[in-house]
């Protein structure tokens, strides 16, 4: 085996529409097998065969999402679109269906092909799904979330005879916690390839840094050691060598294959001053690998990879290239809101945009594999991953879930996270589970050192970890819990916990502590504790992102009495309303908190309207205040406000039309001073006082009457692939051109021009009717649009109207090879 020393192997990023990597192959390789699906939403006699008379069913492109279509059948009262007073799954999956549908494709298979191997590679279908091809079964797949690959080659007809595949999937019964859609919900590929051949799965580009490094190292001698599996398929033994090429400069190394069998190859090389990846510079390598045999190049596939070390102790808090780093995390759901679970390249590129955005450096996979091009994206855009597969083990939590599967597929899944994920250099954590009922009973415990035991054989180089509470533990004492809880983890995840950090730390000094799930409003206390101590590396907020289902979560009620809070809203509440953002992006106050807490802004301010006589408000730990971040409140003149301005600098002072209401010392404790201030139109100010470095104003305008409708997007222009959208936002502004944030006005969207599908909703989590609407009503003055091309150049005009008001038109340019 060769050892060589590879220079200048820098991967440029060149633009955000590029900016992700996937593994990628000799051309050909890999086939996108999203296009000409056939589908049909029901049980269907027969559809399996091959002879199935499809020719009426509906054509359309994958990725796919039947839930947040409308219901076929509207009643009123009943149903709004997608969702339903009868749904199964009521506030988990946010009032909307599941059920069966049909995916079908016809195709022609290349006479090339004959002698090789055909797979078909689907990312994720949830959440059963059976494969037929030609009208004969080859697969069942158990779990949606997990992506599976089947080799069709033996049922193929090539030449010029027609193929047909039949995908079946159900979603039936309580088997989730969240929404998680339906169908076809992320890529389908078919791959090509020799009987001899590699699989991305199967290999593995590890780097490591011997060096020590400080905080400013940016460049490191880095040793890579690369192992792949040959796979024959052939009736005879094969030999050859494998060749890794990394920047022009290959190792290479020789293997010999016995008939249908299998052979790992290890192969090393190293790389003098490698460009280290990190959060700031996410710098990437790609390894080409191929199986060569008598010189000839059988098979290549390209692993993208990133240079970079990771260490944590109790001691030193988390490192990454020697610098210490606390893990601003979020936690996320895998659906795109209006787009529902179906995953396009480009949602997945403006969720990670999102995050950045709002100065999160990792993200939570919750409670499921994300897709594979996520993964891509938080390594071109450096995002911090904590990755994980399982929401239950031997209990249930819904009584279809995961749990019915998981004796016999848990080892084989959790396996494919590693397989699959492991050369990410985003991804820093694997997690075994997320709040699993009898985690520290003796079957629970022998799950967990199983699971680390699966991670181990397949990958040594990350922390395991686990989202660990207590109300699946009820009458167990905490000291017992935490002493059985964290075993078989090197980081102790916890949610909602910040009450035991310290007690655990003096029982266990050499814990590392990572807050796995906590709420919005604790977000002062919590990034208190974690910038004071080392030992406590970071925390994941729940959520970032509002999502479907889960619904109400953060319900904030309005009450005379002293009852509490349901943990869930039913109809017509069909989102979370918990995240940083709602679904059409728009910030809410504790992310302005947030904002502040993390040093992002020097000062922020929400405004609190006097609640109705003799009521008082209540919400979840997830909630927040009834307050706004801006100064129009028509209706409430002379009635006294709670201003409340969030800022680090020691005191603050509030002015109302340039008149001094007062000045307060900020709590240390959380960032807030608070004012009662009775309303009048104008201009309110907060100002930072006696800290220059701290210095800073925030000022509200109370807004004109709404005059005009405004369209802004996102990016223009696009690729004309369906995988790219462009996210258009719809705002009511006044005759200034100030948004209008209370005005909810109804709007009407009209497309014409190129072919494109246009999804229209709003933020709020209880307007059934807005949402996939062409009649939307704005929501705190905005809107959404999403516009997905169709595989075909062209201009689509959208045009958005309101009674009263002046329209908008903007055109969406979709570009082919953009």
């Amino acid at each position: 085996m060769n050892s060589i020393s590879m220079k200048n192997m820098k991967y440029v990023l060149v633009g955000i529409a590029i900016a992700w990597q996937i593994p990628v192959s000799a051309q050909g390789r890999k086939e996108n097998f999203d296009n000409g699906w056939r589908f049909h939403r029901g049980i269907v006699a027969n559809a399996e065969a091959a002879d199935f008379d499809d020719s009426h069913w509906r054509v359309l492109n994958l990725p796919h999402d039947w839930s947040v279509e409308p219901l076929p059948m509207q009643r009123e009262g009943t149903t709004i679109g997608p969702f339903t007073r009868a749904s199964v799954g009521r506030w988990d999956t946010g009032e909307t269906e599941g059920g069966e549908g049909w995916y079908r494709k016809t195709f022609q298979a290349a006479s090339s092909d004959r002698n090789r191997r055909v797979v078909l590679h689907v990312e994720g279908a949830y959440n059963e799904a059976e494969v037929y091809v030609n009208g004969q079964k080859l697969f069942y797949n158990h779990y949606g979330y997990q992506p599976f690959k089947v080799d069709i080659s033996k049922q193929l007809k090539f030449g010029n005879k027609d193929n047909v595949i039949a995908i079946r999937v159900v979603n039936a019964g309580l088997n989730t916690r969240w929404y998680a859609g339906s169908g076809l919900y992320r890529h389908v590929w078919l791959e090509h390839t020799d009987r001899t051949c590699l699989d991305e799965w199967d290999t593995y580009v590890n780097a490591t840094i011997p060096a020590t490094l400080t905080k400013n190292t940016t460049r490191a001698d880095a040793d890579i050691s690369i192992s792949t599996i040959v796979h024959n398929y052939q009736k005879r033994e094969v030999s050859g060598e494998v060749e890794v090429e990394i920047d022009g400069r290959t190792v290479t190394e020789p293997f010999s294959v016995g008939a249908d069998h299998d052979r790992g190859v290890n192969l090393h090389a190293t790389i003098k001053k490698a460009q280290l990846w990190s959060v700031e510079h996410p710098n990437l390598y790609k390894a080409h690998v191929r199986v060569k045999i008598n010189k000839e190049t059988v098979d290549e596939i390209t692993i993208p990879f990133g240079v970079r070390k990771i260490e944590a102790t109790a001691e030193k808090g988390f490192l990454l290239n020697g610098k210490s780093i606390k893990l601003k995390g979020a936690c996320v759901h895998h659906d795109h809101g209006l787009l529902g679970a179906a995953a396009p390249d480009r949602a997945e590129i403006h969720k990670v945009e999102q995050l950045k955005g709002l100065g999160y450096n990792a993200v939570r996979c919750s409670h499921n594999l994300p897709s594979e091009r996520f993964l891509h994206v938080c390594d071109s855009l450096g995002l911090l991953v904590m990755d994980e597969v399982f929401d239950q083990w031997l209990e249930p939590k819904r009584d279809q879930d995961y749990h019915r599967h998981f004796m016999k597929y848990a080892p084989q899944d959790m396996a494919l996270m590693v397989r699959r994920d492991r050369n990410h250099p985003s991804v820093i954590i694997w997690s075994i589970g997320n709040e699993i009922p009898g985690r520290i009973k003796d079957a629970g415990m022998d799950v967990a050192r199983m699971l680390r035991e699966v991670i181990h054989a397949n990958d040594t180089t990350r922390f395991i970890s686990a989202g660990i509470c207590d109300w699946d533990y009820q009458g167990y004492p905490w000291k017992e819990m935490s002493a059985k809880a964290f075993q078989s983890l090197d980081i102790a995840g916890y949610n909602y916990l910040l009450r035991h950090y310290d007690e655990d730390h003096n029982a266990y000094p050499d814990r590392i502590i990572m807050g796995t799930e906590s709420f919005p409003q604790d977000v002062a206390k919590i990034w208190n504790y974690t910038e004071k101590h080392n030992y406590c590396i970071g925390d994941f907020v729940w959520t970032a992102i509002d999502y479907v289902g889960e619904a109400g979560l953060a319900n904030n009620i309005l009450t005379k009495g002293n009852e509490g809070n349901q943990l869930f809203m039913d109809w017509p509440w069909f989102n979370s309303w918990c995240g940083d953002i709602d679904l059409a992006g728009n910030k809410k106050p504790q992310s302005y908190l947030r904002d502040v807490v993390w040093r992002r802004s020097n000062i922020e301010m929400a405004v609190h309207p006097p609640l109705p006589e003799g009521m008082k408000e209540k919400y979840t730990g997830w909630g927040w205040r009834r307050e706004e971040n801006h100064w129009t409140w028509d209706g409430f003149e002379g009635q006294p406000m709670t201003v409340r301005v969030f800022s680090r600098a020691p005191k603050v002072s509030l002015s109302l039309n340039g008149k001094l209401i007062g000045e307060q010392e900020v709590n240390r404790d959380t960032y807030e001073a608070v004012f009662t201030v009775n309303y009048e139109p104008g201009e309110l100010v907060a100002k930072n006082l006696g800290s220059r470095a701290q210095a800073g104003a925030k000022v509200f305008k109370t807004t004109g009457v709404p005059a005009k409708v405004v369209l802004t997007a996102d990016r223009n222009p696009i690729s004309a692939s369906h995988n790219d959208l462009s996210y258009v936002s719809i705002s009511v502004l006044d005759k200034d051109g100030n948004v209008c944030p209370r005005a909810e006005v109804p709007l009407k969207v009209e497309t014409s021009g190129g072919k494109a599908i246009v999804v229209c909703g709003n933020g709020n989590p209880i307007d059934l009717a807005s949402f996939r609407s062409f009649t939307p009503k704005t929501f705190r003055g905005q809107a959404l649009a999403i516009v997905q091309a169709q595989d075909e150049s062209g201009t689509v005009s959208l045009k958005v109207s309101s009674e009263g008001l002046e329209g908008a038109e903007i055109g969406i340019e979709m570009v082919s090879g953009k």
